[in-house]
Order: structure tokens, then C-alpha cells, then sequence
């Protein structure tokens, strides 16, 4: 199994997902004409894609959803909430509809609820024969009937949006300041931190933080707060990346 982020942040998300028999894309936000770009870096066309699977129906996860499934007929998967909120495909026809775990070839896909201001919201758990990936973001809290199904996973794909003393002294209003700090909000770095020493174990390979405020968090203090917890958690694991607005990640295997 191949992994990619393509895009992440406030202005557009994307992560590339490829077995031996499916590529998958999990949201489409920026604009068609990226995600076309990004894909042809890692040598993929976008009319190879076979799925793109939507997690809530925000349009920085879903801006360019429309325009990419016009012109390349890919399959859409999404909730019955999802589909009624998304006006763009209501007359789409490559649509599966899913509830709960989702099978495509050889990908078995687990679905959890997340905690966020959308009409339906999603994370994911993907695995592939004995490997897999946790797709945790756009979430106030974890609950905590999820930690045994997240727990010791290869990759974290992990938002680490907000750090919380920049948020609440920085230019957002304060409705938008308690939206992003509540519970159908995001997870700061703290939050994110601490999760994460709950549930990485022997098998984590990598952690990659996603979705990054441009205005009230840095790289720096995303990485130095996970650090730090882990440290206080007495947690020794070092390989962490940051996830970019428009660059893609490394390949992760």
C-alpha cells in the first residue's frame, strides 16, 4: 500500500491511496487542475482513480469534487447525509452510498463517526492485508469507544490543527474561535499529542500531523508540542512530518 498527502490545510485536502487493485482518493479539496498536477508527480493519471471517498462535506474536502467527477466519472463514496448536503452531484449517477465498514477489492475501509460541524463526518481506518492507516481529522475529541480500533497502527494521518494560545490571542472572531476549540471543532496540538501517546504502539512506523492552521499554529510548535508530550509520556518515537497546504508528502509504505 502506497500512501500520499496531496494537499492539507485550511485551503484544501487530499490524501492518495494505492493498492495493487484500487486507487483511492479520501476528499477532493484546492481545485481539479491541482489534484490532476499532484497526481501526474507521483505518476498516476486522474482517470486511473477508482474511488474517491468523502469525509464530511466540507469545501475545503470537497471543492473540487464536482468538476473532477464531471470529467473523469470517478465513483463517489459517501453517507446518506453527505449525499443530501452535496447539491454539486445530487444528479450524479457513480455513486455508493455507505454506512458503516466499506469493502473495495483488496481495501477494507473501517468508518468512525468524528465530532465536527457537518451534516456527517468521518474518519477512517484503511488496511490492507496486515497493514493500515488511521485518517483522524476535522474533529473536536476522539471518543473514546474508538481508541481499541485505532490503537498500534502503521501510519497516522493525525490534524494537529490549532495551537490553542495563538487561536485565542490571534485575529479570528470569537464565534470562530469557539467553533475551532469546541467540541465539533478540531483538535489542537495538545489534543492531538495527547491522543496520540494513547494509541501509536510497536507497529507505528510514521506520523504525519494534518490539516494545519495557516493562522494559529506553525510547524515548529505542532512538532515540538508532540515531542514534548511524548517525552512527559516518556514515549521514544521520532519519525513525525508535517503535512503541507500545496506540496505533497513523501511516499509512505
Amino acid at each position: 500500500m502506497k500512501v500520499y498527502v496531496l494537499a492539507s490545510g485550511s485551503e484544501g485536502n487530499a490524501t492518495y491511496i494505492e493498492t495493487p487493485e484500487v486507487k483511492l482518493l479520501i476528499d477532493l479539496g484546492k481545485n481539479a487542475k491541482y489534484i490532476k498536477t499532484k497526481l501526474e508527480e507521483i505518476g498516476v493519471l486522474p482517470e486511473d482513480i477508482d474511488y474517491i471517498l468523502i469525509s464530511h462535506t466540507h469545501k475545503d474536502h470537497t471543492s473540487a469534487l464536482k468538476t473532477f467527477v464531471n470529467r473523469y466519472k470517478t465513483c463517489v463514496l459517501l453517507s446518506q447525509e453527505m449525499f443530501y448536503d452535496l447539491e454539486s452531484i445530487k444528479d450524479y449517477d457513480n455513486i455508493i452510498i455507505y454506512d458503516d465498514d466499506i469493502y473495495l477489492k483488496d481495501l477494507k475501509i473501517e468508518t468512525i463517526k468524528s465530532s465536527h460541524d457537518a451534516p456527517d463526518a468521518r474518519n477512517f481506518i484503511i488496511n490492507y492485508q496486515n497493514h493500515s492507516v488511521v485518517y483522524v481529522t476535522d474533529t473536536g475529541y476522539i471518543n473514546r469507544k474508538y481508541f481499541n480500533k485505532l490503537k498500534d497502527k502503521e501510519i497516522y494521518l493525525f490534524e494537529s490543527n490549532h495551537d490553542i494560545e495563538m487561536l485565542l490571542n490571534g485575529p479570528y472572531p470569537k464565534w470562530l474561535k469557539d467553533r475551532v476549540v469546541g467540541s465539533v471543532g478540531h483538535l489542537s496540538n495538545k489534543d492531538s499529542s495527547f491522543y496520540l501517546t494513547k494509541l501509536i504502539g510497536p507497529n507505528t512506523k510514521k506520523i504525519i500531523l494534518m490539516h494545519l492552521s495557516h493562522v494559529n499554529n506553525t510547524e515548529d510548535m505542532a512538532l515540538s508540542t508532540l515531542k514534548e508530550t511524548f517525552q512527559e509520556y516518556e514515549i521514544n518515537f521520532n519519525d513525525v512530518k508535517c503535512a503541507k497546504q500545496s506540496e505533497i508528502t513523501e511516499v509512505m509504505k
